[in-house]
């Protein structure tokens, strides 16, 4: 199945400086705005207090967050763990209130919608220990962002590679900005969906990589930046594709799928969608810039010590 009944023929290297500047502009943007703004931490770094309780039948989960939420008590995350009869909530630190007096309290304004609600444990979460959580995901990000430049070194040219280091931190870079503006609640989710949103972008840059080389093989007189046109051409189709069906699913998924996922779906929109323009754009367009020839796109044969002494 193809998007287009045609292989499409946009010049893509032609308009490449524009779309710099648009880059330039989105990534200075996202930094400004985490500098100035910050982050809206969720409990996962900041620290909060746990309250686990059962219910004899499986609760409406939106009932009781709207309960919470009458009850002008901000910042609660309400899910299911476990099974459908064990809730968890999670809420901001208050150290005017201690843990068990606060967990007593979420009981009794869950009992008008159960009765039987019962409260199993409350347990208070340190700063210190969001702090580590929060570290320990920062170090999975650059541990994730290296062994990625290593793997596209081995596999092509350090052009190549630096285009493709280039296109992958832009995109968490995007959604990083996305949630400074927006001062949606980031969590641990949202790291997860930055690190599936870099893998994602990896592997569309990598495909077209793969096609570039591919192309570069059989029209050796041909400009670079035509074999590169003509490669993201021949990817566009896929690409497009891929992408729309993906955002099927993550839009259902942040439309429909609750407070816990909507950190996670959002980033995944914004990754997603980064993702194909700098595979498309940035990558690519950064090696033609680096020098890029047809040379370093050719597999070299090392030469055999015989074949060097017959030569004339």
């Amino acid at each position: 199945m193809e998007f287009f009944h045609k292989t499409t023929r946009f010049p893509f290297m032609h308009t490449r400086k524009v779309w710099y500047g648009l880059s330039a502009v989105v990534i200075l943007g996202s930094l400004v705005l985490v500098g100035l703004r910050g982050l809206n931490l969720g409990i996962d770094f900041t620290g909060g207090v746990v309250i686990e309780t059962r219910f004899p039948d499986a609760p409406n989960i939106d009932r009781l967050r709207a309960a919470l939420a009458q009850a002008k008590i901000e910042g609660a995350q309400v899910q299911a763990f476990g099974s459908s009869r064990d809730i968890l909530v999670r809420l901001p630190p208050d150290p005017n209130v201690k843990g068990d007096v606060i967990g007593a309290r979420i009981v009794e304004l869950f009992r008008p919608i159960d009765a039987g609600v019962k409260l199993q444990s409350t347990e208070d979460v340190g700063a210190q220990v969001g702090q580590e959580l929060f570290v320990k995901g920062a170090w999975a990000l650059t541990a994730t962002l290296v062994l990625i430049l290593v793997y596209v070194l081995i596999r092509f040219t350090p052009k190549l590679a630096l285009g493709a280091i280039f296109a992958v931190l832009h995109d968490p870079i995007a959604v990083v900005g996305f949630f400074a503006l927006t001062r949606m609640t980031f969590d641990l989710t949202a790291i997860s969906a930055i690190l599936a949103v870099i893998g994602y972008s990896l592997n569309d840059t990598v495909i077209v990589f793969d096609r570039i080389r591919e192309r570069a093989r059989t029209a050796r007189r041909i400009p670079v930046a035509q074999v590169i046109d003509e490669s993201i051409n021949q990817t566009l189709s896929r690409t497009i594709m891929t992408k729309l069906v993906t955002l099927l699913v993550v839009v259902a998924l942040l439309i429909f799928g609750g407070q816990t996922l909507h950190s996670f779906s959002a980033a995944l929109v914004i990754g997603i969608v980064a993702g194909t323009y700098s595979s498309i754009y940035i990558s690519s367009a950064i090696a033609l810039d680096l020098g890029l020839r047809s040379e370093d796109l050719l597999e070299r044969k090392a030469t055999k010590p015989e074949e060097v002494d017959g030569l004339p």
